[in-house]
């Protein structure tokens, strides 16, 4: 099969195009003939030697989200059968013509939904579904601040914070991003420079209930001063900077809870609950159009260097996803 190997930690041009041995289906696993993967800033981390793959993902091969369809199943497996259009996470290989899946972490796709919206599903909505709810505890009609408003989580989560009627905020250092957004369920659109003295403005002291983090150290000081009494500050990622100095006095006069959630490294277990909550709870709306997969663009697996480019240069709103046809 035809997969995108990580030939050693660098720039795009470590990544190639190599014909490996395909995996084959075992126990409850089942091969997946991929047909679109989703790109994430995760598999840029890999391809710089930042972010290795978790233990039983290939090392080498990168990508976190799939679709396709069942190419064939494992003895044990009773949920799927050859030929079902199915989307879903890994810990890694999915930029790859097969992949390998436990049964219990397959989706099936809509039937309102071709390949390449359905492989931008996965990975970003898994995320901001358990980040806003199973994590944060967002509640309808709270008050949500989401930073890179523009990214394949916060375009999520700003449509999944809208189903629940919750008032949204969002900041990103790009303002077309922030009106493309609107549509999407973004109430407010702040600049990334004094977001917090904005939202103090505009909710009368208030504050917001909960803040979803990709930034990290460089936006610690304004996300304590963003929330309310009992705010909740999650975590998704460390773009700037992972090092913080926090003002305690600040979190426990607030009573904030801190939180940090990734989904890659977590047991096989951990991810299926993920998975069986977002069946339940989000692909009902997928099904009605009440929410949507944002896809900015798509290239063909062999331009995989240029699709890394493109995230690099991060004018993309929403997803960048690999075509494997």
């Amino acid at each position: 099969m035809k997969a995108v190997l990580i030939t050693g930690a660098g720039g795009p041009e470590v990544l190639s195009i190599q014909n490996v041995e395909p995996p084959q289906p075992y126990g409850e696993y089942v091969l997946v003939r991929v047909r679109a993967a989703g790109l994430n800033r995760a598999d840029i981390g890999q391809r710089m030697g930042n972010y290795p793959a978790p233990p039983g993902a290939p090392a080498n091969i990168p990508g976190l989200e799939f679709a396709g369809e069942v190419a064939e199943i494992g003895p044990q497996v009773r949920r799927w059968k050859p030929g079902q259009r199915v989307m879903g996470i890994a810990g890694g290989g999915a930029q790859a013509e097969f992949l390998l899946a436990h049964e219990g972490l397959l989706v099936e796709i809509p039937e309102n939904l071709d390949y390449v919206q359905a492989a931008a599903i996965p990975e970003v909505f898994m995320t901001a579904h358990d980040a806003l709810f199973t994590q944060g505890g967002l509640k309808m009609g709270e008050r949500l601040l989401v930073h890179a408003a523009g990214s394949g989580v916060g375009t999520a989560a700003i449509q999944l914070a809208r189903a629940v009627g919750a008032t949204v905020y969002g900041t990103s250092r790009t303002p077309a991003k922030l009106e493309k957004a609107k549509p999407l369920g973004l109430d407010v659109g702040l600049g990334a420079d004094h977001f917090a003295e904005e939202v103090q403005q505009m909710t009368k002291g208030e504050g917001v209930h909960l803040v979803l983090d990709f930034i990290g150290a460089a936006y610690m000081e304004q996300n304590l001063d963003a929330l309310g009494p009992w705010g909740r500050l999650v975590y998704l990622a460390t773009m700037g900077g992972a090092k913080a100095s926090v003002n305690l006095a600040k979190v426990m006069g607030k009573r904030i809870s801190i939180r940090g959630c990734t989904l890659r490294s977590r047991t096989l277990e951990e991810k299926l609950a993920v998975t069986r909550l977002f069946t339940t709870q989000v692909m009902p709306l997928f099904e009605k159009s009440r929410i949507q997969p944002v896809v900015e663009t798509t290239f063909p697996l062999h331009k995989i260097a240029e699709a890394h480019r493109a995230m690099e240069e991060n004018r993309n709103f929403g997803k960048i996803v690999l075509t494997l046809d």
